[in-house]
C-alpha cells in the first residue's frame, strides 16, 4: 500500500460503495454467475451452494437490483409460514392451520418455511433479505401489531390471519366472529333461555391483544340484549380448575333453572366437570360452544357449535396468497362465514320451555 493510500479503513462509512454481486462471490467463495443464478433461479444450484451465497448476502446485507429480482422463473417455490408457538396449548389449537398451509403448498408445488421464533417483524425483513421465500402467512395476529408496519413494507406478498386495528392495504383474512357470536347466543336464546353464562377466553389472552375476543365479545352482549336475554362474561383459566370455579359461580346450587352455557376453549374440561356434577348437556342444561367440529364430534355429548374452521380458513388464504403471486388482488378483510352445527348438548325447545 503506498503512504498516500489511505486504504479502505479511513473512508467514511457513509461513501463506501454499496456491496455488489462480485463482493457476494468473493465472501460466498462461488463464481459471479453461481450468485447470479441463484438470484434469478435460471439453473438448479445445489441447496449447500445457495446457502453459501444466502449467507454472503446477508452478511454483506446486498441488496440485489429489483429488476434482477424480478427476472422470470425467480421463485423459491416456498411459503413462509409466521406462527409463535408460545406453548403447548397455542401450538395445538393452531397446528390443524398449518397442517392445512402445508397441503394446500404441496398441491401448488411449494414447500413451508415455519418461522416459529419469537422474532416479530425482523424475520419478515429477513426472510425477504435473503430470498427464503415468496410470500408469507402470518398467524395470531393481535389487535396491534408490531409486524404489521413491516407487511405493507417489504416487496413480498404477505396475508394475515387476523384482523389488526389498522389494516389499511392488507390482506387479511379471519372467521366471522361476530356472526359467530350471534348463532350461539341465538341457538340459546330459541331454547328458551333467559340467561347465558359465557366461560370466555383466560385474562392472558386479552392482555396479549388477541383481536377476536373483543368482537366476539361484543356482538354477543349486542345479541343477547336484542333478545332480551341477561349475558355473563367470565374470563377463567381453561384449566380443570378453573372451569370447576366457573360452573360453581354460574350453576344453581339449589339444583334449579340453570343458565344456558357457551364456552369458547376446552369444551372436554366443561363436559368432564358437568359429568361429574351429575349434569348432562342436551338433558339437564343447554350447552354450546365455539370450537373446532373434531373438538364438537368428540365429546361424550357431542356439541352444538360455532366452528372455528381452522382449514377453510387456511385454504382461502392460501387460494388469495397463490393468486397475489399470479397477479394483483386488492387489499381487502375478508371474513369466513359462521356457520352452526346442531348437535346433542341442546334440549328440544319444548322441554325449555316455561
Amino acid at each position: 500500500m503506498r503512504i498516500d493510500d489511505p486504504g479502505d479503513a479511513a473512508v467514511p462509512a457513509r461513501r463506501r460503495p454499496a456491496p455488489t454481486s462480485k463482493d457476494v462471490a468473493r465472501v460466498a467463495g462461488v463464481s459471479q454467475s453461481t450468485v447470479s443464478y441463484v438470484m434469478s433461479g435460471k439453473r438448479p444450484i445445489s441447496e449447500a451452494t445457495r446457502r453459501l451465497v444466502l449467507d454472503a448476502i446477508a452478511e454483506l446485507t446486498y441488496e440485489p437490483h429489483a429488476g434482477a429480482r424480478a427476472l422470470a422463473g425467480h421463485r423459491t417455490k416456498v411459503v413462509g409460514l409466521m406462527m409463535p408457538l408460545h406453548d403447548a396449548e397455542s401450538a395445538g389449537g393452531l397446528m390443524e392451520f398449518a397442517e392445512e398451509i402445508a397441503i394446500q403448498a404441496r398441491r401448488r408445488d411449494h414447500d413451508v418455511l415455519m418461522l416459529t421464533a419469537d422474532e416479530g417483524p425482523s424475520a419478515l425483513a429477513r426472510v425477504q433479505r435473503r430470498a427464503m421465500c415468496d410470500a408469507v402467512v402470518i398467524m395470531q395476529v393481535i389487535t396491534d401489531d408490531p409486524r404489521v408496519a413491516t407487511a405493507r413494507e417489504v416487496d413480498l406478498p404477505v396475508i394475515l390471519i387476523g384482523v389488526p386495528a389498522d389494516r389499511d392495504g392488507l390482506h387479511c383474512i379471519d372467521v366471522d366472529f361476530e356472526s359467530a357470536a350471534e348463532l350461539l347466543v341465538d341457538e340459546l336464546a330459541d331454547a328458551s333461555a333467559r340467561e347465558i353464562a359465557v366461560l370466555g377466553w383466560a385474562q392472558e389472552w386479552d392482555d396479549a391483544g388477541a383481536n377476536f375476543i373483543p368482537r366476539f365479545r361484543a356482538s354477543a352482549a349486542a345479541r343477547a340484549a336484542a333478545r332480551g336475554v341477561a349475558l355473563r362474561w367470565v374470563g377463567a383459566p381453561h384449566t380443570r380448575g378453573g372451569v370447576e370455579a366457573f360452573l360453581d359461580a354460574v350453576l344453581d346450587p339449589d339444583g334449579g333453572a340453570h343458565p344456558g352455557l357457551l364456552t369458547v376453549q376446552s369444551p372436554h374440561h366443561v363436559g368432564a366437570a358437568l359429568q361429574q356434577r351429575g349434569l348432562l348437556p342436551g338433558r339437564d342444561l343447554d350447552l354450546v360452544s365455539l370450537c373446532t367440529d373434531a373438538e364438537a364430534e368428540r365429546q361424550p355429548v357431542p356439541l352444538t357449535a360455532v366452528s372455528t374452521q381452522p382449514r377453510c380458513v387456511s385454504a382461502e388464504a392460501m387460494a388469495w396468497l397463490f393468486d397475489l403471486l399470479d397477479g394483483d388482488a386488492p387489499a381487502e378483510l375478508r371474513l369466513v362465514p359462521a356457520r352452526l352445527t346442531r348437535r346433542a348438548s341442546v334440549r328440544p325447545i319444548k322441554e325449555n320451555r316455561p
